[in-house]
């Protein structure tokens, strides 16, 4: 049996260096999206013969990631269905991308059922035309942003900083009681996996590695966002929060952020913005960025 374990921040090191032999643009393959999403899908991880293993429980069932790293990747895949008939469940793989797919075949031949998740498909954006918004296709977006510079002159765009991450936190609180039209404090138990998650990236914001930046309104967070490097050509945008009620501010923080990013890391070709998740709003607001891309995303489960 492989010996799982839940991820500590302590294990990012050894887990970016198998993630960076894979060079995958999914968010699946992220230490900060394993790492804070932990305690929603019950992740474990394990190393092995050159491979990250892990092990999760989502919407699919128990499953596992498509070994990350370099070698046999076959035997790799053995060592996963042995580990899958000692917990007694089927060997299910997710998100697996089309060469993932091809390369599985290649080494069990018809002896795995596919089927695709949709709603896990995650949605890349060439960095440029989010920094930028050229084209008719953004004129809306170029709308929404002009109506938030006038509407709010006193504007202004930083990085976040250790110093003001408790103000992005209190952002968030109040974003929450806003959008759910509650009173009072927002309890860890009433937030949801995404809250937790959040809160979790926050905590450990600097070990992570994370980076971030906010917009204020006379002085006062109305918008954040952070995300990190996922592979050598692409960024992973985790989080972004701003009040629905600030006309432009979601438009304004995507772009912003965009703009740091390119001036910070101008080897970044495309943003993931991640999935949606299945949610039709947010399926529609993806997919009016127009992506350049969709990581396509599978699932393979062994046969009988």
């Amino acid at each position: 049996m492989i010996e799982f374990k839940a991820p500590t921040p302590a294990d990012k090191a050894w887990v970016d260096g198998l993630l960076a032999r894979g060079n995958y643009r999914g968010c699946d393959y992220n230490f900060t999206n394993i790492y804070v999403w932990k305690k929603a899908f019950n992740v474990e991880i394990a190393q092995g013969n050159g491979f990250l293993f892990t092990h999760l429980c989502g919407r699919m069932g128990c499953s596992y990631l498509y070994p990350a790293g370099a070698g046999d990747i076959a035997g790799a895949i053995r060592t996963l269905k042995a580990e899958a008939d000692g917990r007694g469940q089927p060997l299910r793989l997710v998100c697996l991308t089309r060469g993932q797919m091809a390369e599985l075949e290649e080494f069990f031949p018809d002896q795995f059922d596919y089927v695709a998740d949709r709603d896990g498909y995650d949605y890349l954006y060439e960095i440029d035309r989010l920094a930028d918004l050229g084209g008719k296709k953004l004129h809306a977006k170029r709308n929404h942003i002009n109506r938030f510079m006038e509407n709010n002159p006193t504007w202004t765009y930083e990085e976040i900083t250790p110093e003001s991450l408790p103000e992005c936190l209190e952002m968030d609180r109040e974003w929450y009681r806003r959008s759910l039209q509650r009173e009072g404090e927002a309890e860890e138990r009433d937030l949801g996996d995404e809250g937790i998650a959040l809160r979790t990236a926050m905590e450990h914001y600097q070990e992570l590695g994370l980076e971030g930046g906010l917009i204020r309104v006379y002085g006062e967070v109305v918008a954040f966002t952070m995300g990190d490097k996922l592979s050598a050509d692409t960024y992973d945008v985790h989080f972004e929060k701003a009040y629905g009620e600030l006309q432009g501010a979601y438009a304004m923080i995507n772009r912003e952020f965009a703009r740091w990013v390119r001036q910070r890391h101008p080897e970044v070709k495309y943003l993931n913005r991640e999935d949606d998740m299945g949610v039709e709003g947010l399926r529609k607001a993806k997919l009016s960025y127009y992506p350049d891309l969709l990581v396509e995303k599978y699932a393979a489960v062994m046969k009988e």
